[in-house]
C-alpha cells in the first residue's frame, strides 16, 4: 500500500509514487526481453515455438491477438495472419514489435482490453496469466474480445517444474499453476479446456552442454517425468453455453379447493 508523505505535498507525493510503479512495471517487460536475448532465452523460445507450431500450424487470414509478453512467439503466424497484435498489460510495462517495422504493439489495463467485443480468432497469453493482478477479470477480457469459434493458448509456469522457482528466467516470477488450477480458473471465466501439453523439461541453468542438449531433455522428460515441465500449455475455447441465461421455468399454481 502506497502511503502518503506527511512533509510533502499530495500531487508532489502522488507524483513520485507514480514514477516508481511505472519503473516497476517497465522492469517486467524489458526483463523478459533481454531474457529472449540470451542463449537460454534463444533455446527457450526455440523450443516453446515447437509446440506452440504442433498446436496452431497455420493461422493464414486470421486474426491474432498476443497478451503478456508473446512477442517472441508471435513471429510464427505475424506473415500469414490478416492481423496480428502484441498487447503488454500496463503494469508490466512496454515493448515496442516488431523491430524495424510499422509497430503492432500497444499497452492497456488488463481487465480493460481496447477491442471491440468478437474482434479475434486466436489469443496467445504467455508470461501475461501469472503476472495478472486480477486474472479472472484478465480471462474475462480475452473472452469478451475472442470470437465465439476462437481459441486461446494459455502458457503458464508448472508449479510442479523448477522454472517456476528460478527467478533468473520470466516464468521464475508471478503466480504458478498446476494443470487442474489453470483448468478451474478457465472453467470459472466460460472457456472449455481442449487439449493440455508441456514443455521446458530442460534445466534453467546457462552452462551450454545443457543449452545443447536441450532436444533430448525434451524427449527423455516428456516420457519419464511428465508432470515436472516447465510450463504447462493449454488450449480452451468458450463455453458459449454456459454464458447464456437459462430461461426460468414456469411453475405451475396448485390451487386447493375444498370438496363438495
Amino acid at each position: 500500500m502506497l502511503r502518503r508523505s506527511a512533509g510533502a505535498p499530495d500531487g508532489a507525493s502522488e507524483s513520485r509514487a507514480a514514477s516508481v510503479i511505472r519503473l516497476v512495471m517497465a522492469a517486467d517487460a524489458h526483463a523478459a526481453a533481454d531474457f529472449y536475448l540470451t542463449a537460454r532465452g534463444a533455446v527457450t523460445a526455440r523450443l516453446l515455438r515447437q509446440q506452440l507450431t504442433a498446436i496452431w500450424p497455420a493461422l493464414r487470414g486470421q486474426t491474432v491477438l498476443g497478451i503478456g509478453h508473446a512477442t517472441p512467439y508471435l513471429r510464427l503466424w505475424r506473415d500469414q495472419a490478416a492481423r496480428c497484435i502484441a498487447l503488454t498489460p500496463a503494469q508490466m510495462g512496454a515493448t515496442r514489435w516488431p523491430a524495424g517495422a510499422p509497430n503492432l504493439s500497444c499497452t492497456a489495463e488488463e481487465d480493460a482490453l481496447p477491442f471491440p467485443d468478437l474482434s479475434f480468432d486466436r489469443i496467445l497469453l504467455v508470461h501475461g496469466l501469472e503476472a495478472a493482478e486480477n486474472a479472472p477479470r484478465l480471462l474475462r477480457e480475452a473472452w469478451r474480445v475472442l470470437k465465439d469459434d476462437g481459441r486461446l493458448l494459455v502458457v503458464v509456469p508448472n508449479r510442479a517444474g523448477m522454472w517456476a522457482y528460478w527467478e533468473s528466467t520470466p516464468f521464475g516470477h508471478g503466480q504458478p499453476y498446476s494443470f487442474g488450477q489453470l483448468g478451474r480458473l478457465l472453467a470459472a471465466s466460460l472457456f472449455r479446456v481442449e487439449q493440455r501439453h508441456t514443455a521446458l523439461y530442460v534445466p534453467p541453468v546457462t552452462w551450454r552442454l545443457v543449452l545443447r542438449s536441450a532436444p533430448l531433455f525434451e524427449r527423455v522428460g516428456r516420457r519419464l517425468l511428465p508432470g515436472l515441465a516447465g510450463v504447462a500449455i493449454t488450449e480452451a475455447v468458450k463455453d458459449v453455453y454456459a454464458a447464456v441465461p437459462v430461461k426460468r421455468v414456469p411453475r405451475r399454481r396448485l390451487v386447493l379447493a375444498e370438496a363438495a
